[in-house]
């Protein structure tokens, strides 16, 4: 018994000591870099913490990366989807800022400078603001504005182009103008007094007495026609006492014909090549002696000759043209000559000074025709450039600007009444203008090939003639431009028209080599 009381007492005693906690030790927290600490480890000889085994044992695991001393520069690379949400949002940011215009048509007009379609299908008012806005976010409203500019420069650039401009001239201008000047007045007061005194002819007189010619005009016949050369017939014109008639022709001869038998009285030589034009002075068998200058005439080669009634040779040579001259007409008062040139250009001579006082540009292509106002005061040309322009010879201004044929003019001419003019051109119709309105007052779709020649009736200008290359000449009333008479026989192009100055006789050149003579019965 004792001796189990005494195990069981020495157990109780030996009880505290083994129910004793252990002591848990702490782990060290340094502060600031270990990099001391892993030198004095270093130093006694003991492993770091990146020692060899730790360093191999984390490059196994996959926890420390070994690289070559390449950098990865995560901002550059961006994955492509990114930067175009960003761009696009963006650009929706712009979009909202940008100020676009409510009015349609302005919409449509900033779309056409920015070189867009103006319309997309289906698309309306809105939408098409909308895709402006687009686009204006993506190329910048900067691009519109510059797109202005531009505009604005070319306008001003094409305004400069359009732009008439003056020289100054020699004095022989000066006098020429001046003498034109009083000399196209009186003329001018002597028409405006005779327009008077017809307006105070009764209304039926005037009816009757347009209707009797009306009626003669449908008359009208061929009684007369000639052979003229072996090469086609290219001008024919009437002398002012109306017994002669000239012709032209592309064998370079220049023909006189006695009127109404059409036997010849001259043949002109002088010329190399196909001639253009040849015309009367207006003073020419009527006050002017025959061995002064009566007819001039030019050709294919820029060659210009003045012809006399008594020789079959040129009298003079007018120099200075270097390509075709296509026509040359007479001033009324029988001073000035005119040309007109492939060269862009037209001319102003001065037969009394012997001198060119006038070369005037103005046409963007050759210059084909030229007629003179009855007073002397105006020219008017037509050119190849599908223009024609009215130029007052007093100031040297271009009053008006023919523009509304679709092709070339071959023929200008003036009416006797003062006011009106006479076009025909290559898209088969004739306009006719009024210079008091300076418009176009009616298109006559005239022909049904290009018209090369008009011509008023040259006393009243109660009608108007027109030939074309359709083989026939035309007759139309003034005023009404209603077809009258369609004066049919050649069998080739007319190339060239008259009428004779007491308005009887119809003359007609044409491309079949003859030229024919048209009377009433």
């Amino acid at each position: 018994m004792a001796s189990s009381r005494a195990s069981s007492t020495a157990t109780k005693a030996k009880a505290p000591d083994d129910l004793v906690a252990p002591v848990v030790k702490k782990p060290h927290i340094y502060y600031g870099s270990l990099e001391e600490k892993e030198r004095e480890r270093l130093a006694k000889g003991e492993s770091g913490i990146l020692g060899k085994e730790g360093l191999k044992a984390g490059i196994e695991a996959g926890n420390i990366n070994i690289t070559s001393g390449e950098v990865f520069e995560i901002e550059e690379h961006i994955s492509e989807r990114q930067a175009e949400v960003l761009a696009e949002f963006e650009r929706r940011k712009r979009a909202r800022q940008i100020n676009v215009s409510t009015d349609d048509s302005e919409v449509k007009a900033c779309l056409r400078a920015l070189g867009e379609p103006i319309t997309l299908f289906g698309e309306g008012p809105a939408e098409r603001r909308e895709r402006l806005r687009n686009i204006l976010s993506v190329v910048g409203t900067d691009a519109l504005k510059k797109t202005k500019k531009d505009d604005e420069k070319s306008k001003k650039s094409k305004e400069e182009y359009q732009q008439t401009w003056y020289h100054e001239g020699p004095n022989s201008l000066k006098v020429a103008r001046l003498w034109i000047a009083n000399y196209s007045l009186p003329r001018a007061m002597k028409r405006l007094e005779e327009a008077r005194l017809h307006k105070e002819i009764p209304e039926t007189t005037r009816t009757s007495q347009m209707q009797e010619l009306h009626k003669s005009l449908r008359s009208l016949n061929n009684f007369c026609s000639q052979i003229g050369d072996d090469r086609p017939i290219s001008y024919c014109h009437f002398s002012p006492d109306s017994r002669m008639l000239a012709t032209a022709c592309w064998s370079g001869l220049c023909k006189l014909w006695s009127v109404p038998d059409c036997s010849l009285l001259h043949t002109l030589r002088g010329h190399n090549t196909n001639v253009g034009a040849i015309v009367f002075h207006p003073k020419s068998t009527v006050s002017l002696d025959q061995k002064d200058v009566n007819l001039a005439s030019c050709a294919a080669d820029g060659s210009v000759k003045l012809w006399s009634l008594d020789s079959d040779e040129p009298v003079a040579d007018i120099e200075g043209h270097t390509v075709r001259v296509a026509r040359v007409m007479w001033h009324p008062s029988g001073r000035f000559l005119g040309t007109t040139c492939y060269d862009r250009s037209w001319r102003l001579w001065d037969l009394e000074a012997q001198e060119e006082i006038l070369h005037q540009e103005g046409h963007s292509m050759g210059v084909y025709d030229i007629a003179f106002h009855q007073d002397g005061s105006l020219a008017g040309t037509g050119g190849l450039d599908a223009f024609g322009r009215v130029w007052d010879l007093r100031t040297g201004r271009c009053i008006m600007f023919l523009e509304g044929h679709l092709k070339e003019i071959y023929g200008i001419n003036f009416s006797p009444n003062g006011y009106h003019i006479a076009t025909g051109s290559g898209d088969n119709t004739c306009k006719v203008w009024d210079l008091r309105q300076r418009r176009c007052v009616y298109t006559i779709p005239a022909h049904q090939n290009l018209v090369t020649g008009v011509k008023f009736e040259p006393i009243h200008g109660d009608f108007l003639l027109t030939g074309a290359y359709d083989n026939t000449a035309k007759i139309w009333t003034h005023p009404g431009w209603s077809p009258l008479k369609t004066l049919a026989g050649h069998e080739g192009k007319v190339m060239g028209l008259d009428i004779s100055s007491d308005g009887q006789l119809i003359a007609t050149c044409s491309y079949d080599r003859t030229f024919k003579l048209w009377m009433a019965e």
